[in-house]
Parts: C-alpha cells; structure tokens; sequence
C-alpha cells in the first residue's frame, strides 16, 4: 500500500529512524525573546540550550498552521497518509492537522488520511510512528491499522524527569502549584502522560538518584507484556544519562528493544538540560 506518515517536529527521531520510517515533518516554530526559528532540525540541540540561556524572556513554541500540514500531506504522496501529533492536552497541533484533513478532503473525498492525537510527545510519538510502519508491512487493512494504532497509543505510557520545570510552568502546560512542590520542597518531579494526555505528577523523590530510580520503577508498576513492546528513550544533552537508565532497564526488563534518541527543538525546550524522556 502507498502508506505515507506525517508528524509534528515534536516527534523526535534519529537519523536511521528518519530514513527506514521516511516521516513528512511538520515544523513548529521557537522564539527566543524577539529570534524566531523552524524546528526543523536548522539548530542543534547545544544551539538550542544556548539560546535559552542567553535569552532574558522564556523560550515559547506554537503550533504548526493547517495550511503546513496541508503541504505537508499533499507533499508526502501515497494513497493513504497517517498524521501522527504531539499530545491534544498539550499543544493545538492536533487541531490544526485535523482542520488540514478535512481541507483536503473537502477536494478529494476518496483521499485517505487519518490524524492521531498520540496522547504523549517526544520519542512517545516515534513509536506511533513505528507502529504504524510496522502493521503497515503486515499488509493489514486502513482500518485495522487504525484501529490497533489507537489500541496502542490507548496502552502507551509515557514519563519523563527533568532537571528544571521553569519552561513547563512558564508556558502553561504544567499548574504553578506542582512546579513549587518541585522548587520549594526541592523535590524531584517523576511527570508523565495522563490517559487524556495532559501531564500529570507521578511520584517525586528528593536527590536526583532517588528520583532517577523512581523513573526506571514507572515501567514495573505502569508495564505490561514488555517483551512485546520498545522502549523509547530521549534525552537533552544528558545521553550518559540516557545510557545509564537502558543499562540497569535492560538488567531488570525484558524490552523486544531500546532505542535512545536526542531530543529536537520543542522538547529541548521543555525538557531542558538534562532531560530525560520514556515512552513503552
């Protein structure tokens, strides 16, 4: 089947994920107080911190236009496109990839394209994207690949640690009252996806090691079927870090896979320095 897929600049991937998924990207847009930019791969992750540290407002995103992801579908060809984006709890990018569908399809009624709302971000979104590339080599039909792609975004979890929660709480997408547990109570914060796909508190921990482990324990008490699954892992300039968490995940846990990526622009941005994000 023509099966194409088109994703926000939120999904984060690597170079070899990028050429076996062959993913239409969607930039969003960073500011850095008056410096406007494409999250479209233009800066580097250690450009991107820079830039935040050097700017005296905090660093804000929006979301892409229907019309971008208008070109974007038109562009990426097939007889059936798949749109994966950024959580609808915390971003319009949904929005706007659902307004683009039904533009297209108000052209062409026979043109398939359907949009998830992943319910995560992040790597939580390269692993939709997988999975639809993986039932779509199974020869399923569009509407069984809907439907298992739903299941499986329905059973994903996704948590992340970060070192500093000011962009989150800044940008409106955390409450103040959990960003002052975190710097009050000098707590670390273990957040994660709600089943609606807002961010939600965990656990907390105080230290960074307690709070790291705390992290790993998310799969034992959120997991199911590991065998069968990936586990996504990103990271913001912190791939120690990154490396240290699938060591001691793979002396407890039996993952079909690991795969660790960077984070991109707009999850450099909330995840900050040190950063680390999971999706199973």
């Amino acid at each position: 089947m023509g099966i194409r897929i088109v994703a926000d600049s939120v999904c984060d991937t690597d170079a070899k994920l990028d050429a076996e998924l062959n993913i239409t990207k969607v930039p969003l847009t960073l500011y850095f107080g008056d410096r406007e930019f494409k999250d479209d791969g233009t800066l580097t992750q250690q450009e991107i911190i820079e830039l935040m540290r050097s700017s005296s407002v905090a660093p804000r995103t929006a979301s892409p236009s229907p019309g971008q992801f208008v070109e974007a579908i038109k562009g990426a060809g097939g007889d059936s496109t798949f749109v994966v984006t950024v959580s609808q709890g915390i971003s319009s990018t949904y929005e706007s990839a659902t307004i683009a569908q039904q533009i297209i399809q108000s052209e062409d009624a026979g043109r398939f394209i359907h949009v998830f709302n992943s319910r995560s971000a992040s790597v939580g979104e390269a692993l939709v994207c997988m999975k639809i590339q993986e039932l779509a080599r199974q020869s399923l039909k569009i509407s069984e690949i809907v439907e298992r792609v739903n299941a499986y975004i329905a059973e994903m979890k996704t948590f992340f640690l970060l070192d500093s929660l000011d962009n989150l709480v800044k940008s409106g997408r955390m409450g103040k009252v959990m960003g002052k547990i975190g710097s009050v109570l000098s707590l670390k914060l273990v957040l994660g996806a709600s089943e609606e796909g807002t961010i939600k508190l965990f656990d907390k921990a105080r230290g960074t090691k307690r709070a790291f482990r705390r992290l790993i324990d998310q799969i034992e008490e959120h997991g199911e079927r590991l065998e069968e699954k990936i586990l996504g892992v990103a990271h913001c300039n912190a791939r120690e870090k990154a490396e240290a968490l699938k060591a001691e995940v793979l002396e407890r846990f039996n993952f079909k896979d690991i795969i660790i990526v960077e984070t991109a622009g707009v999850t450099s941005i909330y995840a900050d320095h040190g950063g680390i994000v999971i999706a199973f």
